[in-house]
């Protein structure tokens, strides 16, 4: 395994905002994504609402994979700081069970204004990890539309919902059945209120789609506090893992999000206005597809170059 001060070094750079330094970045990422060619390592998002108990969820997630000799590097999207920028909580009050533990590496990141809670960095610094760990999870603040975005970042998303949370009107309202993969109702130990929430959330995919990409969507409830069911989450988590690798979805799921991530970063830098620049989303993505000897974050960095200088051309030029 890599040592800890060379990840925090990689990390930190690809998450440097200096012009100078997004080169070495760019090139960095670009070696990394070409060698993880391949299935790579498990990519997962445990995302829900504040107080579902994610941090907890994760935690005895972590102990059971160190059980099993896995590395595990975490990506904890925070709420920003109003008067740093910087991430909120950090790594304070996260995955009690890895302090110490050469095995598991975490990094807390602001999520900045991005409406999503999804820090800019955090594709780049999941593609670090990934080079290095076994397994790699992304935690979310947990507020907004996260789930969207997180779902183009990972292999398998996990919606944590918490007991009591609220009717199967108000998941469906909120958009939490369209995109994960598993559901898990933590704190299992409050009995009939936990059971009550269970039936909710399958009551809820009866009423829409319950299988994604040959997957049947299933909920299961834990807890962490005493680990019941933490050991069925492990196996669901692995099972779909094999199902992903066994066809095309996962080669398939990884290219979306990457142009995702293209086409995201483009408009957030640029606008609408930049995109047309270069002909509009179906043509980026055209080009995209057609060569495949660059990673997204070249493709952003080089399409971005070529939108600076189509908007420095004098109109009529």
């Amino acid at each position: 395994m890599g040592s800890r001060q060379a990840v925090s070094e990689a990390l930190n750079l690809i998450d440097d905002r200096r012009p100078e330094r997004r080169g070495e970045a760019v090139a960095l990422l670009d070696a990394l994504h070409e060698a993880d060619a391949g299935s790579g390592v498990p990519r997962v998002g445990i995302t829900g609402a504040p107080g579902a108990g994610k941090s907890t969820l994760l935690d005895a997630l972590v102990r059971a994979l160190r059980e099993r000799g896995e590395t595990v590097g975490i990506i904890a999207v925070d709420p920003s700081s109003q008067r740093t920028g910087g991430a909120l909580l950090g790594d304070r009050f996260r995955v009690r069970s890895g302090a110490g533990d050469p095995g598991v590496f975490l990094r807390s990141m602001a999520a900045r204004a991005r409406l999503g809670g999804l820090a800019d960095g955090a594709w780049g610094a999941v593609t670090v990890l990934a080079a290095v760990f076994d397994r790699v999870f992304v935690e979310t603040v947990g507020v907004g539309q996260s789930e969207s975005e997180v779902a183009n970042l990972v292999d398998t998303l996990v919606f944590v919902a918490q007991p009591g949370a609220g009717d199967v009107l108000q998941f469906m309202k909120a958009g939490v059945l369209e995109l994960p993969d598993l559901f898990v109702v933590n704190k299992a130990d409050l009995g009939p209120l936990a059971e009550r929430t269970a039936h909710e959330l399958e009551a809820g995919l009866g009423l829409g789609e319950t299988d994604r990409d040959g997957w049947a969507l299933r909920v299961l409830s834990a807890s962490a506090r005493d680990g019941a069911g933490i050991d069925a989450v492990m196996s669901a988590l692995d099972e779909h893992r094999r199902h992903l690798a066994a066809g095309e979805s996962l080669r398939v799921r990884r290219a979306r999000a990457g142009e995702a991530l293209i086409l995201d970063g483009l408009v957030a830098r640029y606008g609408s206005y930049g995109l047309e620049a270069l002909g509009g989303a179906a043509t980026v993505l055209a080009r995209v597809r057609e060569s495949s000897g660059r990673s997204p974050f070249g493709w952003l960095e080089a399409l971005g170059r070529e939108i600076e200088d189509a908007l420095r051309k004098p109109a009529g030029g």
